[in-house]
């Protein structure tokens, strides 16, 4: 912990505080995203936006994996899971994700499907290891930062030969979902949201590098800092983002030097580059469908591929239209404009994906501020 309270500690987080309130231009208003749903929990657990002027505004971004999932995905996940002799294996959140008609993986386990959580891929690997028996296949989601794992173990699946090993690939592309923010046409019916400047992931940018955003920086003119996700991480990061503003700069500054390169990580690189390609098209929760912005498994590797094995086929699905996830997805609501927040619509009882993951907006505002959410209604 003695490496962590460095970056939590109150008088320094005082102090940047007021070195941003210096800088602020009280004739203008910023407007910030925070890409990662990491951030968006570090902002609330640690009251970040309480530290901040009144016209520096944080909008909540898509960069939480399990709620920008569509839902004809997460179909195709209770499809796999129907079918006998099959064991789906999945993160923990996923299970709780409504689908369909409020189905959910975690109903189909109750009602005897072989539904199973793990921590890793690793995990799904050894399931299918120790039962031959039975097809094993997991449930792959997550943007950049946990794409590299899936792609190691199809390659150790291939290595050791388990033909009752497969994944069914739901991996995304952070770059994507911020070019369908700032440019894409097909989800303007939900309203378009202002973005001065990005706080850009860490994890995510701990993989891929920083210079994939530089291309957003230069041809759309929007500042992007790349942020740890302690609290005076995210402090820093606005002040840079603030200064970029003031200047009238538009680049990629990276604050979370300990852990992320212009360059990134090319081992894990390389293990993506093996095993995926891009897809053509993707559908997403709130962003709609979104051209190569995805990966799928390549041929060589199609028998580790459960869409292909399985020939799984997904048919467009419905939200609920009460549900406001896809709006606050997208930045242009916030969870407490949504009637069913913190009524009928809790952790305990989620009808959209926003308050299930751990990195949602919803979980994040009903976990940190639902009293204050309470009391300014």
């Amino acid at each position: 912990m003695r490496f962590i309270d460095a970056f939590r500690d109150g008088r320094s987080a005082a102090a940047l505080s007021r070195l941003i309130a210096a800088e602020v231009q009280p004739d203008r208003s910023y407007h910030l995203m925070e890409f990662c749903g990491g951030h968006t929990h570090a902002i609330f657990r640690y009251g970040v936006q309480d530290l901040l002027p009144p016209n520096v505004h944080l909008v909540h971004g898509p960069g939480c994996p399990v709620c920008v999932l569509a839902t004809a995905r997460l179909d195709g996940a209770l499809q796999l899971a129907r079918r006998p002799a099959l064991t789906l294996v999945s993160y923990g959140d996923m299970l709780r994700v409504p689908a369909s008609r409020r189905e959910s993986l975690l109903r189909l386990r109750e009602r005897g499907a072989d539904v199973r959580m793990v921590y890793s891929a690793a995990e799904a690997l050894q399931i299918a290891a120790a039962e031959t028996d039975r097809q094993v296949v997991f449930f792959a989601v997550g943007f950049e930062t946990t794409t590299p794992a899936t792609a190691h173990v199809i390659l150790e699946a291939q290595r050791r030969g388990l033909a009752n090993f497969s994944v069914y690939c739901n991996h995304v592309l952070t770059p994507s979902a911020i070019l369908s923010i700032l440019d894409a046409p097909e989800v303007r019916e939900l309203g378009t949201v202002r973005v001065d400047g990005f706080i850009g992931p860490s994890h995510v940018s701990a993989v891929i590098g920083s210079r994939p955003y530089e291309y957003f920086a230069e041809e759309y003119q929007r500042p992007v800092v790349i942020a740890g996700f302690e609290p005076l991480d995210v402090l820093l990061a606005i002040r840079m983002l603030i200064r970029q503003l003031n200047e009238g700069r538009a680049c990629v500054e990276n604050e979370f030097t300990r852990g992320v390169s212009r360059e990134g990580n090319r081992r894990a690189q390389g293990l993506v580059a093996e095993v995926f390609e891009l897809r053509a098209s993707f559908p997403w929760r709130g962003l709609g469908e979104l051209p190569y912005s995805a990966l799928r498994i390549k041929a060589r590797y199609a028998c580790f591929d459960a869409e292909r094995r399985f020939e799984l086929s997904t048919a467009p699905a419905s939200e609920n239209k009460a549900c406001q996830c896809p709006a606050i997805i997208r930045g242009i609501k916030k969870p407490h404009d949504c009637q069913l927040f913190a009524t009928v619509c809790t952790p305990r009882n989620p009808l959209g994906s926003c308050m299930v993951s751990a990195e949602g907006a919803c979980a994040a505002y009903y976990k940190y501020r639902r009293g204050v959410v309470a009391t300014a209604h």
